[in-house]
Order: structure tokens, then C-alpha cells, then sequence
């Protein structure tokens, strides 16, 4: 009938413009604009709450604003309208987060089995190739992202994350051709600061920098895209540039509620590399207090408190960058290892370090 026939037709309009906001988050997070996300993402939610395709946008868009709890909430919803791959992947994800690695490496696994597409099993393959790298197992990551390749011949992420894995092998002119593949795929900013870091780490400087300057106009040519590279760069600056530029660039993305973990421990570092160190502290905190376990972000906690003068503190977080990953990065893991030499060994029967809670400042006693 000609009612039956114009409420369907509503019904499909109303799908058609869902489906539209959904595709808009999801551009919106791979544009690292993630307050858009979560508005075009919570839009689905109050229209169709049992939309599944929502729920990913949202938890990639509460991960980037640093509302882990949010995330977690999403992923409940997540797992009781849909299954499969993709909300295996989201769980690995939020787990890993929490620093719940087994548990997150079990749902990479079971995502990796369940994949019912090349790309689903890439992604999954990829993920448990990630999980293995960030526990300091370069050669289990690599048979990861090998078989990932197989999946997908250019899966760029495993790509970069098997020259990763190469480099922490020593396997270096493969580490340096599989970087200039994963260029070749996908010409992110952060696999150029990859090779160029490499690169540094070897004493070849003019590759280095010109690593670094592909960096730059690749970070400003996403910029006139609408893609948002201040992490990276300001990552890049803190490290090879000018930190104050760092500073100031993630100031700006934490008052636009850009609060990961990732943009707390670059603002923690850039404002370490400016001579603030108490507040790079309470960033530090920040980005280690969630609950992952990160070679990186210990690392960086670590030669902020050694500046503080807070050996103990700064003994226990250089050594636990180096047990979670003794080769994190070939220009960082070396100088873990130099500043930890040089605090010497703990004195013997001596008072420990207090600790206040996680992200709360020390106790005066502590300090």
C-alpha cells in the first residue's frame, strides 16, 4: 500500500542519516578531532541506542578525550548488541589499557580466530602484534605482524610495527626498508619520526633529518586536510626541536579536551625538556596512573623524578621501562639505561620512596 510504501520510506531515510553520522564520527576520529566524534557518535546513541556500529566511534572518541570510564561503559553496550572481531579488537584495546595484558591479549587472539574478513584478520593480527612489542617480545610481535602481511600484503601499521620489531632485533637494513615501505603505504607523520629516530640512533644524521623534514610537511599537509598532527609534532619538537613549541602545542589540545594518556605523558616530557619539572610530574602521573603498562611512559616518569632528586621514585621507573621493554626505542632505551647507572645502586636498609595515589601529587614527607 501507498502508507506501508512511505513508511518505509521514512524508516530508510532515518537509517540513511544515522548511517551518515556514523561515517562523520568515524572521520572525525581519524582526523584526531575527537570532541566532533563524541557529538556526532552520542547523536546515534539518543536516536538509535541499539545501533551497534555507534559504539566503536564512541569508545575511540572517549579513549582520545582521555574519559576512559566512558570507553568502558561504550564497550559494555558494545558487547551486548554485537560480537565477532570487531568488538573483540575494541576489548583488547580498553583492556590493554587498564593494564589487564592477559586478558587483552587472550581477546586479540580470539578476534584474530573469529575475523570473517583479510582486513578484520590484519587488524586483530596486528593488535596482538602491538601487545607482544609493548611486553618487550620484539620477535613474537614480528611473527605477528608477518602473518598479518599475509593477510593484507600492505597493511601499513604492521608494516611500521614489524620494522619495529626488526630494529629491537638488530635486524637494522630491514628495519630501514620496511619503514620506507610503511612510508611508501601510508605516509604518516609518526613512522618518518620512526625512521628518523633510527636513524639518529645509528649516527647517520642527514638521513635523520631528512626523515624529520618529511615528518614536518607531511604533519602540515594533513593539517590542510583537517587532520590534527599536534601529538606528533609536538612529540618531534620536544625530542630534535624546540620543546617550548611542544609545551604550548599541548596545552592547547588539553584545554580542547584532548586528556589521553598519550597527550599527559608528552606534556608531562615537553615540560620536563622546558625545566618544569614539577608540573611535568603530575602529567607523568597522569599518563602512568591509568593502569598500562608503557615502557615510554615509565622511562619519561623516570628521568623526570631523577631531575626532582627523587632517586628511589626515579630508580624504580627507569627500571621498570627497561623489564616492560629493554629495547622501547633505539635512541631512549640507551639512556634508560645511563641514567639508571648513573643514580648506582639503592643504600642498603634505607627508607623507600612513599607514594601518594596514582595522579595525586606526593606527600609532603615524599617530596
Amino acid at each position: 500500500s501507498r502508507g506501508k510504501g512511505a513508511s518505509e520510506g521514512t524508516s530508510a531515510g532515518a537509517s540513511g542519516r544515522t548511517d551518515a553520522l556514523i561515517g562523520l564520527g568515524a572521520l572525525a576520529n581519524a582526523r584526531h578531532d575527537y570532541g566532533a566524534a563524541r557529538k556526532w557518535g552520542e547523536e546515534v546513541r539518543k536516536r538509535e541506542p541499539g545501533r551497534w556500529a555507534a559504539y566503536p566511534v564512541l569508545i575511540d572518541a572517549y579513549n582520545g578525550l582521555g574519559d576512559y570510564a566512558a570507553a568502558g561503559k561504550a564497550l559494555d553496550k558494545l558487547k551486548k548488541l554485537h560480537s565477532g572481531a570487531p568488538v573483540l579488537e575494541r576489548s583488547a584495546e580498553i583492556y590493554r589499557d587498564r593494564g589487564w595484558r592477559e586478558d587483552a591479549e587472550a581477546k586479540a587472539a580470539q578476534a584474530s580466530a573469529r575475523a570473517a574478513s583479510p582486513v578484520e584478520k590484519a587488524e586483530a593480527l596486528s593488535t596482538q602484534g602491538e601487545l607482544s612489542w609493548e611486553r618487550g617480545e620484539p620477535a613474537e610481535a614480528l611473527g605477528h605482524y608477518d602473518a598479518a602481511l599475509r593477510a593484507v600484503r600492505d597493511h601499513a601499521v604492521s608494516l611500521a610495527g614489524r620494522a619495529r620489531a626488526l630494529a629491537a632485533l638488530g635486524r637494522t637494513e630491514e628495519a630501514y626498508a620496511t619503514y620506507q615501505r610503511a612510508n611508501e603505504e601510508m605516509p604518516r607523520p609518526e613512522y618518518a619520526l620512526e625512521l628518523g629516530e633510527l636513524y639518529d640512533a645509528r649516527g647517520l644524521d642527514g638521513d635523520a633529518q631528512s626523515q624529520y623534514a618529511a615528518l614536518r610537511a607531511r604533519a602540515e599537509e594533513a593539517q590542510v586536510q583537517g587532520v590534527n598532527e599536534e601529538l606528533v609534532l609536538a612529540r618531534f619538537e620536544t625530542d630534535h626541536g624546540d620543546p617550548k613549541s611542544a609545551v604550548e602545542r599541548l596545552r592547547a589540545e588539553w584545554a580542547r579536551g584532548h586528556r589521553s594518556m598519550e597527550v599527559a605523558d608528552g606534556l608531562g616530557w615537553a615540560l620536563f625538556r622546558t625545566g618544569e619539572g614539577k608540573e611535568a610530574l603530575s602529567y607523568a602521573k597522569k599518563a602512568t596512573g591509568q593502569g598500562r603498562r608503557s615502557a615510554l611512559f615509565a622511562y619519561h616518569r623516570g628521568e623526570i623524578e631523577r631531575s626532582l632528586e627523587m632517586t628511589g621514585a626515579a630508580r624504580r621507573h627507569l627500571e621498570e621501562a627497561l623489564r616492560t621493554h629493554p629495547a622501547f626505542s633505539p635512541l631512549l632505551a640507551p639512556k634508560a639505561r645511563e641514567a639508571l647507572d648513573g643514580l648506582g645502586e639503592p643504600a642498603a636498609g634505607g627508607p623507600k620512596d612513599l607514594y601518594g595515589k596514582a595522579g595525586s601529587g606526593l606527600s609532603a614527607k615524599a617530596e
